[in-house]
């Protein structure tokens, strides 16, 4: 079996995705949504196409990459700015021409603003001859880019001509729907795959959920991601912090100022997890965690938001997501608004204050995360997904 899959190289879901085939022995070929230089070093067995790259990109040796290689990462960045300047059009051309050299049994789109977009460029140049298409939907490929204006036609442009379409949540399913998708739909699985639940079971701390002294807040603030209304909702109910420490992931410069003021205001310890750090290492503070916020405007199933449940932290996460299908707000998590500090610190004092609470939800989350996100059950789903998909063809 021979599958193209058009998606971030340098993206761990993508890797996490991959994952789950890259053991089969099948032929995948991989070309970058996004022009950028880096290979996720979690990619295996799998060929990369390059329009220019660098040998200083370390990843995988099962990993092959073609293209013209220029030796220097500098040279590299330099050629492609100059490139897509003289020729805008030359990664949907490039895409085409791999389509039509290899001759892929069927095209997977990895998210639809990058991988969706420049997919249907491909096929308008190829005029019709064109292999089954997959589609995924990541986080807020519809449910917010299909409220603006310059994204809807793209998007149903995207979905009518595409074959199947996969999604990790039931929300996104009539959302595809009312923008055009006929074609046939997946089952319902996170983008991110699975769990190994043996090693997040090594990695989670024993003992009562109540005993944790640790709160976790995802760092996310800009377009989508509201950590700095996180940060307020702590401050207000900073009384009840005493002997708690806070961590906060994937902050950017603003979230850690914001963190050092919060922290020399209330005396309460926050220290932010330094970018690159190793996944197995945030899934260990989950494990340590008694609470974990993730606040945004606008997601699908939060990846964090499953991870916090498995390490038995009780999430607080915002309605803007689909973690209603997953939890159930007041009992098993908090389902709150991304953007009212009042609500979100009403919802932290409760998980502070009640032991219970927090040690009840614990314990059916994990259940519901076992069954429905363990690896061994997901990963033979995916991979008959694709047996049937070519099957089908």
């Amino acid at each position: 079996m021979k599958i193209l899959f058009v998606a971030m190289a340098n993206s761990i879901h993508t890797a996490r995705w991959l994952a789950q085939i890259s053991d089969q022995g099948w032929d995948i070929h991989l070309f970058p949504s996004i022009d950028a230089v880096s290979i996720h070093p979690d990619l295996r067995n799998i060929t990369v196409y390059e329009t220019f790259y660098s040998n200083q990109v370390h990843h995988h040796k099962s990993v092959k990459t073609k293209g013209f290689n220029l030796y220097s990462l500098t040279s590299v960045n330099f050629i492609k700015n100059v490139w897509a300047r003289v020729f805008p059009d030359y990664r949907a051309e490039k895409l085409a021409h791999l389509i039509k050299n290899i001759r892929p049994d069927l095209i997977h789109s990895l998210g639809i603003q990058n991988a969706g977009y420049l997919t249907i460029e491909a096929k308008e140049k190829l005029k019709g001859d064109f292999p089954p298409w997959v589609v995924s939907n990541w986080g807020s490929d519809i449910y917010l880019f299909g409220r603006l204006e310059n994204h809807k036609n793209q998007i149903r442009n995207v979905l009518r001509n595409s074959d199947y379409y996969s999604c990790e949540c039931i929300r996104d399913l009539k959302l595809a729907k009312d923008f055009g998708f006929t074609g046939k739909v997946l089952s319902v699985i996170p983008n991110t795959g699975g769990f190994d639940f043996n090693l997040l079971y090594s990695l989670r701390q024993g003992g009562k959920i109540s005993s944790r002294r640790l709160i976790m807040l995802k760092g996310y603030q800009g377009i989508f991601g509201r950590s700095l209304v996180g940060l307020r909702a702590l401050k207000r109910c900073a009384e009840l912090l005493r002997g708690y420490e806070i961590m906060i992931y994937s902050a950017p410069r603003e979230v850690e100022i914001a963190a050092e003021i919060f922290s020399k205001s209330t005396g309460i310890p926050v220290n932010i997890i330094p970018q690159g750090t190793k996944h197995s290492d945030i899934l260990r503070l989950h494990g340590r965690a008694r609470i974990s916020i993730g606040l945004s405007i606008s997601d699908a199933i939060s990846t964090s938001f499953l991870e916090a449940i498995v390490m038995g932290s009780f999430p607080i996460q915002s309605n803007t997501s689909s973690c209603d299908e997953w939890i159930e707000d007041g009992k098993t998590g908090f389902i709150v608004p991304p953007e009212d500090p009042a609500i979100i610190e009403q919802a932290i004092r409760v998980a502070i204050q009640n032991d219970d609470l927090v040690n009840k939800a614990a314990e059916i989350n994990y259940y519901l995360a076992r069954e429905k996100l363990d690896n061994q059950i997901i990963k033979p789903k995916v991979q008959e997904i694709y047996r049937t998909i070519c099957a089908d063809s």
